[in-house]
């Protein structure tokens, strides 16, 4: 056993040899697991609306299809990965040569800078958004350049200003997470057709499937037409497959190249693969999972507006609410009436905390447990 003076000791000893982006790099955390609030503060019946996840899970056809594999998992998966890029090339009407499978659509985001990034380089990522990037780029070396945000998301005028003959790639999450706010057509077009031909855009579409706004595009119809664009896209969320990790990335035939002498063998697991092709297949499913989304926002957003919070408008399955006052003591007190949540100080927003949609009865757990911790329950 690990003793903690003995846990210091080796971190003194071996933290000084990482490489300096590594060292000042702290670990991602992600939302508080179920599993971890029940040893910690003894609490039951818990609901968890903390990482973005689909209330309902994954669909009937993918759940056979996952099971059915696990009988040949003694095996290892196909290395390429045929029958899902098969399916999303014909889904996208691309090729398989446009495609790269990574372990969720993190993998891509880190394939990229890792295959095109070095510590001359610089990369772009707007405030407020997805913590991988800044991740990645510090992990290579590279210079992170983040741009001030406008109304919470993505001001383009800012990132294209922040070019440089170092800059070697662009993030930009659509709609963003944390804050859920979107690029339209109109806005992110004109951007990409200006981009120098040394600087990659990476459109990072994880939420692509629940947005209904006007003039919201899609990145993978543009794939060919501008030779530097890397779009990705997840499993993980609107098909329910976040405990399996499958996402894969879109790009002209030559970035996938490069990517795949980078991406390591069977990236992507046998069961995965196959929950993926069968939730491609679920329209049905994905239908029904939208209008919970759009029914459960409405839901929040009407509690939100009891309550008199605010919060930034989102096109995603989740929602930032502004709670006027420093949010971790809140967050805390949910914690204990057994209501996970996301705080997003580590984003810059101290104030707000990220609710996912859930199911109809926990987004009315949840309001009620907030009006409650609030000090607003009559």
């Amino acid at each position: 056993m690990i003793r903690p003076a003995q846990a210091v000791e080796d971190c003194d000893r071996w933290l000084p040899l990482a490489r300096a982006g590594v060292r000042a790099l702290s670990p991602y955390v992600p939302g508080k697991p179920i599993e971890e609030l029940e040893r910690q503060y003894g609490v039951r019946h818990i609901i968890k609306l903390a990482s973005n996840e689909n209330p309902l899970g994954p669909g009937k056809r993918a759940l056979k299809a996952a099971r059915a594999a696990l009988d040949d998992i003694a095996r290892y998966p196909d290395g390429n990965g045929f029958a899902l890029k098969q399916r999303l090339a014909g889904h996208h009407r691309l090729t398989p040569a446009h495609i790269t499978l990574g372990n969720g659509s993190n993998d891509i985001l880190e394939l990229v800078t890792r295959a095109f990034v070095g510590p001359e380089h610089e990369v772009i990522f707007s405030d407020h958004a997805f913590a991988v990037y800044p991740i990645v780029t510090q992990a290579v070396g590279a210079r992170p350049v983040t741009t001030p945000a406008r109304h919470w998301g993505h001001d383009l005028d800012a990132m294209r200003a922040a070019i440089t003959p170092r800059t070697r790639l662009v993030f930009i999450a659509n709609p963003n997470n944390p804050t859920g706010t979107w690029l339209r057509r109109s806005e992110l077009e004109p951007f990409l057709e200006n981009l120098p031909p040394t600087v990659l855009a990476v459109l990072d579409e994880a939420y692509f499937e629940y947005v209904r706004e006007p003039d919201y595009p899609d990145g993978a119809s543009w794939i060919g037409r501008f030779p530097g664009l890397l779009v990705t896209r997840t499993f993980s969320k609107a098909h329910g497959l976040a405990g399996l990790r499958v996402g894969y990335g879109l790009s002209s035939p030559a970035i996938a190249d490069i990517l795949n002498r980078v991406r390591q063998p069977f990236n992507v697991n046998s069961v995965a693969l196959a929950a993926a092709v069968a939730a491609l297949d679920d329209a049905e499913h994905l239908e029904r999972s939208l209008r919970m989304n759009s029914d459960g926002m409405r839901q929040l957003l009407h509690g939100f507006e009891k309550l008199g919070l605010s919060s930034i408008p989102s096109a995603g399955n989740f929602v930032c609410v502004d709670l006027g006052r420093p949010a971790a003591p809140a967050y805390e007190a949910l914690l204990r009436e057994g209501v996970i949540v996301r705080p997003v100080a580590n984003y810059g927003m101290p104030h707000h905390l990220r609710v996912t949609v859930g199911l109809p009865e926990e987004n009315e757990r949840f309001l009620k447990a907030l009006e409650k911790v609030l000090g607003t329950k009559d």
